[in-house]
């Protein structure tokens, strides 16, 4: 039987999403915690890869076993294996030709930033030491949507067949936090999305709203699709992949 795991995790304790040798990462906790409660190798395939630090509030991964009667006591023992970091919140059965990554329709990023000095917020934010004009990043943001070509923020040399990406939304709002702390976050969906394409999309976006490029520097940036061009690639503790569409979920 084919599952899908529905998860969240801090990305702080671990290099990335994707199992790499030497290095702890999100996908090979849970593998060795499945392998040990399944008492059998048991892979898992993710809805996509974030980078060393970057933070999931919704994640998926499936992964194939025979039935599991008690669902509760499964996440249960899934949980005290996987440790603080990561969090295994439902198990559903899926078709059999079901795929956490290829099914997906769509996913959403936010970017969260600080004006503020914040010991609360710090570890999964951005402090900006300047003010940022939000509307000229807005204005920004909005030639975006008229974007197919990313490669301007492709980050260099990857696998990608193609840095055409469909995106949906691509917007800066205030950011209402429980701390009373002044912010801004950026929320974009597409898609699909490019190996750190959405940091370098708040980094371009950041240098606007610095006043270090105008409105016009930045259509000259996507339409030269030369990640030279583009600002530098933001700190990864403020990015969250937030949520992501399936068709039968």
């Amino acid at each position: 039987m084919r599952y899908f795991l529905k998860l969240s995790y801090n990305g702080a304790p671990y290099h990335g999403w994707q199992s790499q040798p030497n290095a702890v990462s999100v996908q090979s906790t849970i593998e060795t915690a499945l392998s040990t409660v399944l008492r059998c190798p048991t892979p898992v395939t993710g809805a996509g890869r974030t980078d060393t630090g970057v933070n999931a509030r919704v994640m998926y991964a499936h992964f194939d076993a025979t039935h599991i009667e008690d669902r509760n006591r499964f996440l249960l023992s899934l949980n005290r294996l996987c440790g603080p970091g990561i969090a295994l919140e439902d198990l559903i059965t899926v078709h059999d030709d079901a795929h956490s990554r290829f099914d997906a329709t769509e996913r959403e990023y936010k970017y969260f930033v600080t004006f503020e000095k914040s010991p609360f917020l710090a570890p999964f934010s951005w402090h900006s030491p300047s003010p940022l004009d939000m509307d000229a990043m807005n204005k920004a943001a909005a030639l975006l949507m008229k974007t197919k070509d990313f490669t301007s923020f492709a980050k260099l040399h990857s696998d990608a067949k193609t840095n055409i990406c469909d995106l949906r939304e691509a917007r800066w709002d205030i950011w209402d936090n429980a701390y009373d702390i002044d912010g801004i976050v950026f929320t974009i969906c597409a898609d699909r999305f490019l190996r750190n394409m959405v940091r370098a999309v708040v980094g371009t976006l950041v240098d606007v709203g610095r006043g270090k490029l105008s409105i016009s520097d930045f259509q000259a940036i996507i339409d030269a699709r030369d990640r030279c061009s583009a600002g530098t690639s933001m700190p990864p503790q403020a990015l969250f992949l937030w949520n992501i569409k399936y068709p039968y979920l």
